[in-house]
Order: C-alpha cells, then structure tokens, then sequence
C-alpha cells in the first residue's frame, strides 16, 4: 500500500468519532428542551450545565479533526 492512500485510510478513521459527537451533541440539546419543557423555572441550572456538556463533547470533536490533520500533514 502506498503512504498517501494509507495517510488517507488513516486520517479517514480518525474522524469516525465525530458521528458519536454529533449523537451527543444533539441528546445533550434534546434533554435540555425536555427538562425545560417539564420544569421552567430549573432553566437557570440546567442551561448552564448543559453548555458544559456542550463544550466538552465538542473537544472531542476538535482532537479528532487535529489528529486528521495531523496524519495528512504531518506524518
């Protein structure tokens, strides 16, 4: 197999993670509209909460495009 199509193969995996990313991210979103829905008074708690979540499932996302990068470019 030749470098660049393994390069490709290789970076082509490192992204896979960002399918979970996106399920994360919209269940973490659907159960902030649901806990709202049932209780509006908890919004200040549980938005904040929520953002967290957010940006730690994002990081996630951000390690997997920067080691796709990483396999194409550096390597």
């Amino acid at each position: 197999m030749e470098l660049e199509a393994a390069k490709m193969i290789g970076a082509g995996l490192a992204v896979i993670g960002l399918g979970g990313v996106g399920a994360g991210i919209g269940n973490i979103f659907a159960s902030l509209i649901s806990a709202i829905a049932r209780n509006p008074a908890s919004e200040g708690k549980v938005f904040g909460r929520a953002i967290l979540g957010f940006a730690l499932v994002e990081a996630v996302a951000l390690y997997a495009l920067v080691i796709a990068m990483l396999i194409l470019f550096v390597f």
